[in-house]
């Protein structure tokens, strides 16, 4: 089954998959199953199973980031809210086609529309919170509860019992009160706490991912080659998935509310930065504590330098704006021959350095449209 896939508003999929073509299941080399020449990724992290189970990763992680952000906006009156939110309605439209493509038309247009009901139920409970009316919030949640259940319902009967609507509805049930506590956080000025939990939130839909896409594959093995979603390199990949792409959004939002003065800036960078932390403990667990502590100085000069061009923005400094582009194209060559050292030559320099000018110059995009107010290039259908 080939997914469809779309260049997504928060780029959660475009996050340099890199290291994990360099390892095997075992975290070890694999000369047998890699393209020395090509840096490809073997058959053992790229599988018709672990391929599905990526791209629900991928939409549904980035459902639950979209979320979050565009009840910020909400609440906020930012003047981005109908592109975030437009963002997250795509989103809807890519997991509904991902759903269909595995169960039918009418099947992705059944779950598209239980599925926004529960997205209109949280735009319901942003608004109430804004107009101080707690019979609206609770109405909200009694809603977000009845969603809970027929979603549950849905999913119980598509996989032919694969998985257990009681399950699915505690599933969904961590889920909700995950994007709650982020916002009702948020709302209370307890950024570390709407931050923690956005983590959470990003982390879990990964679980569910992984568990809806086993169900999957296990109701069509001949689809899907008999192969399995939960191997070890499926694994690996999932999880350097999650640590890129994190990566990716947190750097986005944090640029944004850099540029905004927010006050839960602080908050932001400081989640974006556990996040770097968790990326260079997954280096450190293939290639030793030396190479992640390598990995993490030169990983977070990077992110230092998206500080210093959002500074020289806000200063309109552009001299200062041009030395932070030089000293990112600087980092993509130091970034590029650790990886290419690490690997020993399975994932070439040059190739490493066009990889990494695509991200930069995603996050770069999207935080120039953002201050442009150029909110459709922000938030790219």
């Amino acid at each position: 089954m080939k997914m469809k896939k779309s260049y997504l508003a928060v780029p959660l999929s475009a996050a340099l998959l890199i290291p994990a073509a360099g390892v095997s299941a075992h975290g070890h080399e694999d000369h047998s199953k890699m393209s020395h020449s090509s840096g490809k990724v073997s058959l053992d992290v790229s599988s018709p199973a672990s391929d599905l189970r990526a791209t629900l990763d991928q939409l549904l992680s980035e459902h639950a980031y979209l979320a979050v952000v565009t009840m910020q906006k909400g609440i906020d009156g930012k003047e981005d809210f109908e592109q975030a939110a437009g963002a997250l309605n795509q989103n809807t439209d890519d997991l509904s086609a991902a759903v269909g493509s595995v169960y039918g038309d009418e099947a992705g247009e059944a779950f598209k529309e239980i599925w926004s009901s529960h997205i209109g139920y949280f735009v319901d409970y942003v608004k109430a919170t804004g107009a101080k009316d707690e019979d609206a919030k609770q109405k909200a949640l009694k809603e977000l509860d009845e969603y809970r259940v027929e979603q549950a319902a849905f999913l119980d009967k598509a996989t032919e019992g694969r998985l257990k609507a009681a399950d699915l509805e505690g599933g969904l049930k961590v889920h909700i009160t995950q994007l709650l506590t982020s916002f009702d956080s948020y709302v209370a000025g307890d950024y570390d706490a709407t931050y923690s939990n956005l983590r959470i939130a990003i982390e879990h839909m990964y679980m569910v991912g992984e568990g809806l896409s086993g169900a999957i594959v296990d109701q069509y093995p001949d689809k899907f080659k008999n192969t399995k979603v939960d191997t070890p390199a499926a694994d690996l990949r999932a999880g350097l998935n999650r640590n890129f792409s994190e990566h990716a959004a947190l750097a986005i939002l944090t640029m944004q509310k850099g540029i905004d003065g927010a006050k839960d800036f602080d908050a932001a960078a400081g989640a974006l930065n556990e996040n770097t932390d968790d990326l260079s403990a997954s280096i450190g667990s293939v290639y030793g504590s030396e190479a992640a502590q390598e990995f993490k100085k030169i990983w977070s000069s990077h992110i230092g330098y998206f500080v210093d061009y959002v500074k020289a923005t806000g200063a309109k400094d552009e001299e200062a704006r041009d030395m932070a582009v030089q000293e990112l194209d600087e980092y993509r060559v130091e970034q590029a021959a650790f990886l290419d050292a690490a690997t020993e030559g399975r994932l070439k320099s040059k190739d490493l350095e066009e990889g990494l000018k695509v991200h930069v110059d995603q996050l770069l995009l999207a935080f120039n449209s953002y201050n442009e107010k150029d909110y459709d290039k922000t938030y790219p259908a």
